[in-house]
């Protein structure tokens, strides 16, 4: 085996999604600390004195406590090099979440064992559905009182349509819970509680048919449930079939705590035998074999003002194929031009290591002078590649923005351009106005927060958001062929355009979607936007 074809068959490239609160920030240091890559884990709700999750990198998070944009994040463990895309969980960020998951190669679903499959996780799941990609569930918090085991697989089955596949079952749950039963090789692994913080703590792994020591361990009564939970499960559950899992068909489930360690090093370690080596992607509708080809890559992400010393901004690439040395030049293919990628890095949230090669399967960020875009290409000079684009999803909250200060015009500009850019929110004006009426559009409302937040602390700019009645966008998919100042719409519409010149259209009713589109009967109306 080549050296080329070894490190790309080594990655692991996985996001982390779940519902807000089911402890997926927390999983992921944990996975950080059995990595080496950190020595303490952070507490995600400490104090503002306390430390904050390694993954929560901006300001906001920090004091919210809550994850509001994806993080990247390297680390070797047995062999293996790990890219994990910690993406947020709550609801208002799901649009980053969605991007996110177009540079995964599977996805670990974290759930809380005393909450089921939540509302988030289902419209995370749908999305992971649609890509076919692998899905591993970690049921969390198994060190609060939980859901009945086979009533929480049920739910997996009931709510998402994959089958499941327990890879091991939990001992009792909060003050009770003793450890897991790993089917494959019968036997209890029982945990001490660990230092807070750190991954020591001690294991004990128990022949299950040693009765004796295992009622001494767990006592009768959890010993009886968990003989009632072996026998449906070996009797009902379905056989643990790879294939299955990396078709996105069939989901191994584990129990554990991230909080107190419980589980986490078993699930990483069979996660990372089973979880696929970096997958083809498609490109000019062919799959390009990450090993057999060149360097090529595409933009998932654009961050600005990560570094606020530099206030720089970051273009973040997933590598498809191939080998990336950074002293060699690569094509733009949306700009169609040779460029070398500047100051190429690897990234621990925040921090950065500047490298000189990486392989299909890593996440790498590069310095955009402002020339990427989010599914942009990137390639060998020699390729002719170009990957399927990212959509964009339709903005349900929308509010007109205006400056407090109209002397700071520029930043205000330079600012709410730059932030539309990283795809977080996007930015209308009204068709015949200057660009002194800007509409800006979320998908969740507390994007606007993050806004006018992000405004005043990067940009120095303050603003008022006044929100408007619109729920329904609508891209007029056939403008060439229509002339949109006759469109003959419902009192309740808007005509706008986004900062390309594209026109769209705004209704506070869903029924006056319909209803202009039986008055115009050549008029072409989509839900999402174009291609990004």
């Amino acid at each position: 085996m080549s050296n080329l074809e070894n490190e790309i068959n080594r990655r692991r490239t996985f996001a982390i999604i779940s519902h807000p609160d089911a402890g997926k920030t927390t999983l992921t240091e944990k996975f950080l600390l059995y990595g080496g890559a950190i020595n303490l884990a952070g507490s995600v709700k400490g104090k503002a004195t306390a430390r904050h999750a390694v993954s929560d990198w901006m300001e906001i998070e920090k004091e919210r406590g809550i994850s509001v944009t994806s993080s990247v994040l390297q680390f070797e463990y047995d062999g293996y090099c790990v890219n994990i895309l910690d993406t947020p969980g709550h609801q208002d960020f799901s649009e980053d979440t969605y991007r996110t998951l177009m540079a995964a190669d599977s996805a670990v679903m974290v759930i809380d064992a005393s909450k089921g499959v939540e509302a988030q996780t289902r419209k995370l799941f749908k999305v992971c559905g649609m890509r076919g990609i692998p899905i591993f569930t970690f049921i969390n918090k198994l060190d609060r009182d939980a859901n009945d085991t086979l009533d929480l697989l049920d739910e997996i089955e009931n709510e998402l349509g994959i089958r499941t596949c327990p890879v091991n079952l939990p001992i009792g749950s909060g003050k009770n819970f003793k450890g897991v039963y790993v089917r494959e090789n019968k036997t209890i692994v029982t945990f001490s509680d660990t230092l807070k913080g750190t991954k020591e703590g001690e294991t004990t792994v128990i022949d299950y048919n040693d009765k004796d020591k295992v009622l001494e361990t767990i006592g009768q009564d959890l010993y009886d449930k968990l003989e009632e939970d072996i026998e449906f499960m070996d009797t009902v559950s379905e056989t643990f079939d790879l294939e299955k899992v990396r078709a996105g068909k069939l989901t191994p489930v584990f129990f554990g705590s991230a909080l107190t360690n419980f589980g986490v090093e078993i699930f990483l370690e069979n996660f990372l035998k089973m979880a696929t080596t970096p997958l083809p992607r498609i490109a000019d509708g062919e799959p390009i074999d990450p090993v057999s080809n060149d360097f090529s890559a595409f933009v998932f992400k654009i961050q600005a003002n990560m570094n606020k010393a530099h206030r720089d901004r970051l273009a973040f690439m997933r590598i498809c194929s191939g080998h990336f040395d950074a002293t060699k030049e690569v094509k733009h293919v949306q700009g169609n031009k040779n460029m070398r990628l500047l100051q190429p890095q690897q990234l621990m949230a925040d921090d950065r290591k500047i490298l000189t090669e990486a392989y299909a399967g890593d996440i790498i960020g590069v310095f955009d002078p402002g020339i990427f875009s989010i599914g942009d290409t990137v390639c060998a000079t020699n390729m002719k590649v170009q990957y399927a684009g990212i959509p964009t999803f339709a903005p349900e909250h929308f509010a007109r923005v205006r400056q407090v200060d109209t002397m700071k015009r520029k930043q205000f500009v330079k600012g709410i351009n730059q932030i539309a850019q990283e795809g977080a929110i996007q930015i209308f004006q009204e068709i015949a106005s200057g660009m002194e009426e800007i509409i800006v559009g979320v998908v969740g409302v507390l994007q606007f927060e993050v806004l006018k937040y992000r405004l005043e602390n990067e940009y120095n700019v303050d603003i008022r958001l006044e929100p408007l009645p619109y729920e329904y966008i609508r891209w007029i998919v056939n403008k060439d062929e229509i002339d949109v100042a006759k469109l003959t719409g419902t009192s309740d519409m808007k005509k706008i355009q986004d900062l390309k010149g594209n026109p769209l259209l705004l209704f506070v009713n869903e029924w006056s979607v319909g209803m202009t589109l039986d008055r115009n009967k050549d008029l072409k109306l989509s839900e999402f936007g174009n291609m990004l």
